[in-house]
């Protein structure tokens, strides 16, 4: 039973994603009709902006990659330095999730069935694990490659 909820669920989300039409402003017009030209209009704007979007976020990162470059003295150091950086960040909800979700198999589901219970525990522990080490991570490079600098 739990297995046909679990594929009902998927089934049901993969179709909302593959067949939900966009909401456009088709339906305020006299005909129910866009002219072709303002469809095409539109889409150029969103061309438009994605690519600014685009080329700000690639501007941003340039920047930040010559920050980091300028900081460690290297290239390579700036590029190993900023994507620690990033993997610092984006690890707290990542492991923090997983660590719910271990949580939940240990506590909740766990009372009952004592291999999910062991499993819950695992997945804490590897959870935990892996986010000490992608904080420590960044310190210990930095350490390594500047020295112990107090300023």
């Amino acid at each position: 039973m739990k297995k046909l909820a679990y594929y009902f669920t998927i089934i049901f989300t993969l179709a909302i994603v593959l067949f939900a039409s966009p909401v456009n402003a088709t339906e305020n017009t006299a005909g129910g009709q866009m002219p072709s030209t303002q469809i095409a209009t539109d889409k150029n704007v969103m061309e438009t902006e994605n690519a600014t979007k685009f080329s700000q976020m690639k501007v941003g990162f340039k920047a930040k990659l010559a920050q980091y470059s300028e900081k460690y003295g290297s290239n390579v150091y700036g590029m190993v330095a900023l994507v620690l950086d990033t993997i610092r960040i984006y690890s707290i909800p990542f492991c923090f999730v997983g660590i719910a979700v271990g949580a939940i198999y240990q506590y909740v589901i766990g009372i009952r069935k004592l291999d999910v219970r062991d499993r819950g525990f695992n997945l804490v522990i590897a959870f935990v694990t892996t986010l000490v080490i992608c904080q420590v991570l960044p310190l210990v490079f930095a350490i390594i490659t500047r020295g112990w600098v107090l300023s």
